[in-house]
């Protein structure tokens, strides 16, 4: 498909691979491929484009190159956009750029732009009533570790100490969460549940730290967005559940990894991506 040659870049300097140097080697990618970027907005200095802004300015397609926080506020506000939007690899874990393209980096993402190797893609996201995941969702009292990353992500030691402490508390001390419906996995809940929106479905794992030995595996394995890595539970697919804390007190969450809350019990749903995507046309 043919796709335009110039385009606006969404940054964010808080992201896990936006330094100035990736920033050049992005413009010298797109240098490469006879694309134009017309226009760099730098969040959160400065604004998200709108819709209309973008149509205004005759832009047909965005570029984000961010983490998967920014990645999604900036999608989500673009819902209804006849445009669309071009996932880059410009955060820590990169999960929605591995979902649109694979492991690809941002000279082969662009290279298959150019080509036009690529088509527009609504992606299933999961919705809930703080938002849609495009990459994934998370929940529980397990949820308390996205804190002790930040602290890691900003350098403060004492900080990271603090918070580690308080997630350990958190997750062997809080009230659990379980599946209502429908009914999976154990009565008594999990510390944290994860779900993964794909054209299948909604995939739900749960994670458990029965032992200190699986507890500090659980807890290294969610500082590093490595969730697979620690003790689980796969759960299977759905297109719907329903969650609820044990406790009757509210859910937290990690919405693509940013933190949210829910009322203490919660519907999730796999629903399409309301703005059009660009994926890789080799299998994503």
């Amino acid at each position: 498909m043919t796709l335009p040659d110039k385009l606006w870049l969404l940054t964010n300097a808080k992201s896990g691979s936006n330094s100035e140097a990736a920033l050049e080697e992005l413009q010298s990618h797109c240098g490469t491929a006879s694309l134009s970027i017309e226009r760099t907005i730098r969040f959160p200095d400065e604004e998200i484009p709108t819709a209309a802004e973008l149509d205004l300015a005759g832009i047909g397609c965005l570029a984000i190159f961010t983490g998967d926080g920014t990645l999604n506020a900036a999608i989500t506000s673009l819902y209804g956009w006849s445009g669309a939007v071009l996932v880059l690899p410009g955060g820590t874990m990169n999960l929605l750029s591995i979902r649109m393209h694979g492991e690809s980096d941002v000279g082969t993402i662009l290279a298959r732009y150019k080509r036009g190797a690529m088509r527009r893609w609504r992606p299933e996201v999961a919705r809930c009533k703080a938002g849609d995941a495009l990459a994934g969702l998370l929940i529980g009292p397990g949820t308390a570790w996205g804190s002790v990353r930040e602290a890691m992500r900003d350098g403060d030691v004492a900080e990271t100490t603090a918070k580690a402490s308080e997630a350990m508390t958190e997750t062997t001390e809080g009230p659990q969460v379980r599946c209502r419906e429908p009914h999976l996995g154990r009565p008594e809940g999990y510390p944290l549940i994860e779900m993964t929106p794909s054209h299948r479905g909604i995939q739900v794992d749960a994670y458990h730290a029965d032992t200190p030995g699986e507890l500090a595996k659980q807890g290294w394995a969610l500082l590093r967005r490595s969730f697979r890595e620690g003790p689980h539970d796969l759960l299977g697919l759905v297109d719907r559940v329903v969650l609820e804390d044990c406790a009757g007190q509210p859910l937290g969450v990690l919405i693509d990894g940013e933190p949210a809350q829910l009322g203490s019990r919660a519907e999730f749903d796999l629903v399409p991506c309301g703005v059009d995507l660009l994926a890789s046309q080799h299998g994503y």
